[in-house]
């Protein structure tokens, strides 16, 4: 099995996607992340899902988790509002690292190793060509898991 077999078409975002449509575009197919691209359509970076929900998250929370119990449930309800206004860039942590790219022809094996070494739900394969990067898709780490089971007979 290469990575060019294993990869299926997958939502993605560009850098500047409206930040609460992507929330919503996550929750609605449970993503476990996006796949951000730039403006020429490359892949930027992963946008997991836990990211989102920590910009969702008050900075003054995630700093004493003590203080959500004292947060009543009317503003709880609004902490989606932290996302208007927003772009998927504005979501991006400053450091967030290049997305995981496998080549077309990686095994599965090369994937699975890749997908271990960043701990990233998703890996974006892509072929360099002489005009850019071409994205031919995105693996999961569940659809990984469903075909290495099915190939072992599992």
């Amino acid at each position: 099995m290469r990575a060019r077999d294993l990869a299926v078409d997958y939502e993605a975002v560009s850098v500047d996607s409206d930040a609460l449509a992507a929330a919503r575009l996550m929750a609605e197919h449970r993503l476990p992340g996006l796949l951000v691209l730039d403006e020429h359509g490359r892949p930027r970076a992963i946008l997991p899902a836990s990211q989102m929900v920590k910009v969702l998250v008050p900075e003054y929370v995630i700093e004493d988790p003590a203080l959500a119990a004292v947060v009543d449930e009317k503003h709880a309800d609004q902490l989606c509002r932290a996302l208007a206004g927003r772009s998927v860039g504005d979501c991006l942590p400053g450091n967030a690292p290049p997305p995981p790219i496998a080549a077309p022809d990686d095994t599965a094996l090369e994937v699975a190793a890749l997908m271990a070494r960043v701990r990233s739900p998703l890996i974006a394969v892509a072929e360099e060509a002489e005009d850019g990067t071409h994205l031919l898709g995105v693996i999961t780490a569940a659809h990984l898991l469903h075909e290495l089971l099915e190939a072992s007979g599992g």
